[in-house]
């Protein structure tokens, strides 16, 4: 489960990236609808499961997809895309991703370490 996670995690941030070079892009295009993503807001049945169970269950994972939505305001208008928010939201994504694969290797390594000793 827990390469299950960081994997839908990696996936989330990998799209973020994406959006956010997209609203960078296209910061001074007319009409531009900006874009972010949906992936925190889903965890949440999942993080009521993992409060409820203890564990993480592979169909609490199943139903979490990160996805592109347009960022709309209050009104329902196309929100504005601002380039000192967008290059913070860079940063701080970019952070977020190495933290990711840094969990995952030390995930992998961990594994690789409990068959290693099983062939002692």
């Amino acid at each position: 489960m827990t390469r299950s996670a960081l994997a839908l995690a990696l996936d989330a941030a990998s799209l973020r990236q994406q959006a956010i070079a997209a609203n960078i892009a296209n910061a001074n295009a007319a009409g531009y609808v900006p874009q972010r993503v949906s992936f925190e807001a889903q965890l949440g049945e999942a993080r009521r499961n993992l409060a409820q169970t203890g564990r993480l269950d592979a169909s609490a994972l199943s139903q979490v997809r990160p996805r592109i939505e347009a960022l709309v305001d209050g009104l329902g208008a196309p929100g504005s895309v601002q380039l000192d928010v967008e290059a913070a939201e860079m940063a701080r994504n970019n952070v977020h991703y190495q933290a990711l694969v840094k969990g995952l290797s030390r995930h992998f390594a961990i594994l690789s370490m409990a068959v290693g000793d099983g062939r002692k």
